[in-house]
């Protein structure tokens, strides 16, 4: 029986995936990493290849690449099925992202509910992003009924594994008495924490907390950090004349 030219393309690539996958698995876990983690147009065949024959890490990076469009067209709706994958194989960062795109509408309708199911495992699953984000979906009660006591719960473990937007809305929660008792001190401490990780709002917040001391000179370290990284805060800065005069001098 004579092929056709799509019949023998696809024999072809067939016979190129199976090759790849031999090559893979003679190679140990960090070259096989290394491989998938490389160039991305270059690594794409390998990913997939790696990624349909169960490899989580494959199956997570193409993923990404295809929400992406990264070395590859992208396609969020393939996506969102290889992050599933890899969700169901045990990937609390998959898991993550497969909430993300619920969340966003990244190949998919908007699902708050279904956002929420798989930040919780995420969560459970002790990966710092399901911690933040399914926290802030107990904040809020988007997809879940609101829970700002457990909210704070998950916020403080993703800030303990050293997430720094965890640690900034950490900080705000105990400033405020969102879901916990009000506690400056702490606030300060989660403040400072995040601002020193290199979140540009915790560094504003800990520049005006720092202000509000008289401590000028720290507070204008902070408040010139966060200034130069956003520019809604630089606008901030600029209407608060308590906090303009600080960072002035360096101008």
């Amino acid at each position: 029986m004579t092929l056709s030219a799509e019949q023998l393309r696809h024999r072809d690539e067939v016979e190129r995936s199976f090759d790849r996958l031999r090559r893979m698995k003679r190679m140990n876990a960090g070259e096989l990493r290394t491989l998938l983690s490389g160039d991305p147009a270059e690594a794409a065949p390998w990913v997939q290849t790696a990624a349909e024959h169960g490899v989580i890490f494959g199956q997570l990076r193409w993923g990404a690449m295809l929400l992406e469009g990264t070395g590859v067209a992208r396609d969020p709706a393939l996506a969102l099925h290889w992050f599933t994958q890899a969700a169901r194989a045990g990937s609390g960062e998959a898991m993550n992202m497969a909430g993300r795109c619920f969340e966003n509408g990244w190949g998919t309708r908007v699902d708050k509910e279904r956002a929420a199911h798989w930040y919780r495992r995420s969560a459970e699953a002790g990966h710092d992003w399901g911690e933040y984000n399914y926290a802030h979906a107990l904040f809020d009660g988007e997809g879940v009924p609101c829970d700002r006591a457990q909210a704070v719960m998950w916020y403080r473990r993703a800030a303990d594994r050293g997430h720094s937007r965890a640690m900034n809305l950490l900080g705000r929660c105990c400033e405020e008495g969102w879901g916990c008792a009000r506690n400056l001190e702490q606030a300060e401490e989660w403040y400072r924490r995040a601002a020193e990780a290199g979140y540009f709002r915790a560094q504003f917040n800990h520049g005006c907390i720092l202000a509000d001391q008289g401590r000028g000179d720290d507070a204008a370290h902070w408040l010139r950090l966060a200034a130069e990284a956003d520019e809604t805060i630089r606008r901030e800065i600029a209407r608060r004349p308590s906090l303009s005069r600080l960072i002035e001098p360096a101008a």
